[in-house]
Formats: C-alpha cells, structure tokens, sequence
C-alpha cells in the first residue's frame, strides 16, 4: 500500500464511536423531520408550515405551543413510536419552566433515547 493509500484509508475508516455517532446523527434527522411534521400537524397554523423547525426551535417562544397542543403532540408520537416514547413521563419529569422552554431537540434525543436498544456482554 502506497503512502496516499494508507492516508486515504485513514481518514476513511472510523472508530466504532464514529460510526455510532454517524448513525445516531441520520436517526435523529429523520426523527426531526418526523417531529415537525407531527408539530405542524398539531398546530394548524399557516405560520408553523412556513417556519424553518430545527432542533434549536423552542416550543415556547418559536411556536407558541399551548398546553392542549402538547396533549396533541404527546398522541401523535405514542402513534408514531409505541409505549417506549413515554412523552407524557418525559414532561412529568419537567417543571413548567422547562416545558416552556423547552426545545424541539430535546425532543428529539429523547425519541431516540427511549427507542435505543442498550447492548449488554457477559452471561446473564
């Protein structure tokens, strides 16, 4: 193997962290888009299909979510994702500050906690 073929062959191979993050990161964009979709959907505004919702667009401030409207949302993602997306347990854990403030990544990363499936070794 030349030089260039051993640089080339290092910078394209990645670490198991890496390629977990990689994944982790295509998970979390389609969970995103996943996520706005039902937000649209749930808020019915025009202004809500027309606004760029990214993982930094705040519940509160950005789309004037009501309380209702997290119920809503809450229904749609235990339809989406099943009983192991506890939206409603998630917000339990919150004080209303929180929700309020809260942001759609938050969201997110909590789907695709709730859906990650912890590997174990050894016997059981």
């Amino acid at each position: 193997m030349t030089d260039q073929q051993t640089i080339m062959a290092g910078a394209i191979a990645a670490t198991g962290e890496e390629v977990a993050q990689m994944d982790r990161s295509a998970v979390e964009a389609r969970v995103l888009a996943e996520i706005t979709e039902d937000v649209r959907d749930v808020i019915g505004e025009e202004y809500a299909f027309d606004m760029d919702i990214t993982m930094d667009t705040s519940f509160g401030d950005d789309l004037e979510l009501e309380s209702i409207e997290f119920v809503a949302l809450a229904d749609r993602l235990r339809e989406r994702y099943g009983a192991a997306v506890d939206f409603v347990g998630f917000l339990a854990t919150r004080d209303v500050d929180q929700v309020i403030n809260m942001r759609i990544g938050e969201v997110v990363e909590f789907v695709v906690d709730s859906q990650s499936t912890p590997v174990t070794t050894g016997s059981i």
